[in-house]
């Protein structure tokens, strides 16, 4: 069905990733639409703009502008404004791989533990390595030796000071103690997170786009 409209705009703000569990992807999951024609915004939510079939790549890229495109072809002479993003990633979701009880299960424990201890001795041996290229413990013992006039035994307020105001100025820099939040900021592992999937996201697009890989918009009928 074609709906023929005049002077009617369609603001579209497309997302730039999402994740679906089912084979038909409608424009609704993909962006956010508004339109004063009721119903004209029906027909342009309901649009397909993918349907995964067996064999095929669960992630696809699809352009505005093919979307675009088959919405004049729905609507001739409509107007649209689009927002959002130029391209939309779309990534068919493996129920079984995000069950409940597979997230609670004992190797994503064993996972859990590696990535923790990995972490803690591979940042306690970088603060060692760093203390070591400094000789803080000369340094220390120096700095005591001068105020106090004593020779240091290497366990001095300097020491204890130290090592209590490196963590204090970990735990701040990283806006987490356990699992509460210090502030409403996000912190620095939240940013370099949201920096790493927008540069993944980039460069699925442009990979799609030097292989020709983009997805064309099927229009039912």
């Amino acid at each position: 069905m074609v709906i023929f409209v005049a002077d009617t705009i369609l603001y579209v703000m497309a997302k730039q990733n999402i994740s679906v569990s089912k084979e038909e992807v409608e424009l609704s999951e993909a962006a956010e639409l508004y339109c004063e024609d009721k119903v004209l915004l029906a027909k342009a939510n309901a649009l397909k703009i993918h349907r995964f079939r067996e064999g095929q790549p669960p992630r696809v890229v699809i352009s505005m502008l093919k979307i675009i495109k088959e919405l004049d072809a729905l609507s001739p002479g409509l107007t649209v404004e689009s927002l959002g993003e130029t391209d939309i990633i779309i990534e068919k979701a493996s129920l079984q791989k995000d069950k409940s009880e597979n997230k609670k299960s004992v190797w994503a424990y064993i996972k859990l533990v590696f990535v923790a201890l990995v972490c803690f001795f591979g940042s306690g041996f970088t603060i060692m390595s760093f203390h070591n290229d400094i000789a803080i413990a000369d340094i220390f013992s120096r700095v005591y030796e001068l105020v106090t006039g004593e020779a240091s035994d290497g366990y001095t307020a300097l020491e204890i000071s130290y090592s209590i105001g490196l963590a204090a100025g970990i735990i701040i820099f990283y806006n987490h103690i356990g699992g509460k939040r210090l502030t409403s900021d996000p912190t620095p592992l939240e940013v370099e997170m949201r920096n790493y999937e927008r540069d993944v996201n980039q460069a699925i697009v442009e990979m799609a786009d030097r292989q020709h890989l983009e997805e064309s918009v099927k229009r039912e009928e």
